[in-house]
């Protein structure tokens, strides 16, 4: 049975974009999508340009899955699995997440 984090309000959130949250001593990315009803939350961690900047990405799709471009070297990693777009050896954590009465909740759990 997963244990829900409570993490932040709703309103804490940037809508179409990331923000930031530490979480048990952990960086998660975490994206809102309003109009589609989505978020994602995602490890912040680029293992490419070894640092935590994740949701400073930019976010939007390929093919219709959900995805984040890395600020740096610019890789895509989808937002439903981690899987980077551009090296298939590559993937980051990604945790579920949800809303439960206008606050985000997080599962760490696998």
């Amino acid at each position: 049975m997963s244990q829900w984090i409570d993490i932040c309000a709703v309103s804490d959130l940037q809508a179409n974009s990331g923000v930031c949250a530490l979480v048990k001593g952990k960086q998660i990315a975490i994206f809102y999508i309003p109009k589609n009803n989505a978020i994602y939350a995602i490890d912040n961690y680029d293992p490419f340009g070894k640092v935590h900047v994740l949701s400073r990405g930019l976010i939007g799709d390929i093919k219709g899955e959900p995805m984040v471009s890395s600020p740096l070297y610019k890789q895509h990693f989808s937002l439903t699995t981690g899987q980077c777009f551009e090296d298939q050896s590559v993937k980051n954590e990604v945790y579920a997440i949800r809303i439960e009465n206008n606050r985000v909740e997080i599962s760490l759990e696998g």
